[in-house]
């Protein structure tokens, strides 16, 4: 996969769209949404493939900032010249989710009645108002009709909700390791690291200073956080029992050592606030199980790719196949995949011939197949 092209250098860009009521009856006003855009819309805007990240992730999705600049977007290996999202035929739209802390309107956005940030008094934001906020995106491009909404994990309920918020303006539809409603042990996971947050003695009800944030609540959330992504294979091969490496001994086991390291690096890029609202959206989206959920998908009129992976014990391939069951059931076309990987819910994110090979193939389908 190495030998593609990347899209090079891109530039983020904002959007400043007009108000948005949200679920919760509050009014997002402006709207702001992060996004950058890869390959050039066609003159019918009929190539415009729109991009969903999953919790940690952001609008910078394929590409790099600058020359010097050593990691690409979070799924570069994917949205590039040649590759299965390929900008030499699509229009490539990735955005920040409403609610994150990647630019898009969110905790960390200024409330103009202070003039300081909102913070924990931003309002809550579901996943549907997430999709909503991507639909004035792609409305402001003069887009009518989107060849297909692509995502994983968070990103896949988010290209979920889209078939069914918006059916006549979705071709195709692209879940990877993602659910149509979180487990109850899902939700423990994302509790436990919204109490570590809470716990923090800078929590400050979520009015903290920017100089003082909740860094060690965080940081334990993503250790937390982190665990669910991999899978015992992967840490049995990467870690097993050894010793840290190096000068890194806070911890007496190198896999401690690693998750240390993760959850510091990650409170640099990221926004307390955020990952509370966010994980929040994720736990209360639930499109229903059996009967219930066939008739919350009954509305969509796209065809649909589902891929699960074998060892992804996070979002186990078992809620992809209720997911395909309920399609099913509503008589939507849809094609199922579970791909075998060691890799765990991190799986989708990782380079994979398989994957790439299937994502490319169901978009060059002829749509009446």
């Amino acid at each position: 996969m190495g030998s593609k092209q990347s899209v090079g250098i891109v530039e983020p860009k904002t959007a400043v769209l007009g108000d948005l009521r949200l679920d919760n009856g509050s009014v997002l006003s402006p709207t702001v949404v992060a996004y950058e855009t890869y390959g050039t819309l066609s003159p019918n805007k009929d190539n415009a493939i729109l991009i969903c990240h999953a919790l940690s992730g952001d609008a910078h999705a394929a590409g790099f900032h600058s020359e010097g600049e050593k990691r690409p977007g979070w799924w570069d290996e994917y949205i590039g010249p040649g590759k299965a999202f390929d900008t030499n035929q699509y229009f490539v739209i990735s955005s920040n989710v409403i609610g994150g802390c990647k630019g898009s309107s969110g905790p960390m956005s200024i409330n103009p009645i202070s003039g300081k940030p909102y913070g924990s008094s931003f309002p809550f934001v579901s996943i549907k108002d997430m999709v909503a906020a991507q639909k004035l995106l792609v409305e402001s491009f003069g887009i009518q009709r989107l060849l297909c909404v692509a995502g994983g994990s968070m990103g896949g309920m988010q290209a979920l909700q889209w078939s069914i918020s918006y059916p006549d303006v979705l071709e195709n539809c692209i879940i990877l390791a993602s659910a149509p409603e979180h487990s109850a042990m899902q939700i423990a996971f994302n509790e436990v690291g919204r109490q570590a947050i809470l716990s923090d003695p800078n929590w400050n009800n979520g009015l903290y200073d920017e100089n003082a944030t909740p860094r060690k609540g965080l940081a334990l959330a993503r250790m937390m956080g982190h665990i669910t992504y991999l899978s015992d294979h992967k840490m049995r091969e990467k870690f097993g029992r050894n010793p840290p490496r190096g000068n890194l001994l806070n911890s007496d086991f190198a896999v401690g050592s690693y998750l240390i390291y993760q959850g510091e690096s990650f409170v640099d890029r990221f926004d307390a606030n955020s990952y509370i609202y966010v994980t929040k959206a994720l736990d209360h989206f639930s499109l229903g199980k059996g009967q219930e959920l066939t008739k919350a998908l009954s509305p969509a009129q796209c065809r649909f790719l589902v891929v699960s992976y074998s060892s992804d014990w996070l979002y186990p391939p078992s809620q992809s196949r209720e997911i395909v069951k309920s399609l099913e059931a509503s008589d939507k076309r849809v094609f199922y995949v579970e791909l075998t990987t060691n890799e765990g819910h991190d799986s989708f994110l990782l380079p994979n011939q398989r994957q790439e090979d299937v994502i490319r193939g169901f978009l060059n389908m002829p749509v009446n197949e």
